[in-house]
């Protein structure tokens, strides 16, 4: 069975969130689906953050850049961890 190399990048607020960063992240998502790298984004039901997940990435190290280009993780306002996933 082939399998498929992904980057799931799951985003939880920090206790200090603030929601003005929210349209400039959906900005950076809108503009990463339109170059082909964003597969599917979403927020958790509780509020406590999202995830999203990359895909056409060469690399962890490069799904590593495009999350630190992303407001969340300039402005600092949540915990952005980037995970190799191999889907099938």
């Amino acid at each position: 069975m082939s399998t498929t190399t992904r980057y799931l990048v799951l985003a939880m607020r920090r206790p200090d969130f603030d929601a003005s960063v929210i349209a400039p992240h959906l900005a950076f998502l809108d503009d990463l689906r339109a170059r082909g790298l964003l597969e599917m984004t979403g927020g958790f039901g509780d509020g406590s953050g999202g995830a999203y997940v990359l895909r056409n990435v060469a690399s962890l190290e490069a799904a590593q850049a495009i999350v630190a280009a992303d407001p969340l993780a300039l402005q600092s306002a949540s915990d952005l961890v980037v995970r190799e996933w191999h889907t099938r």
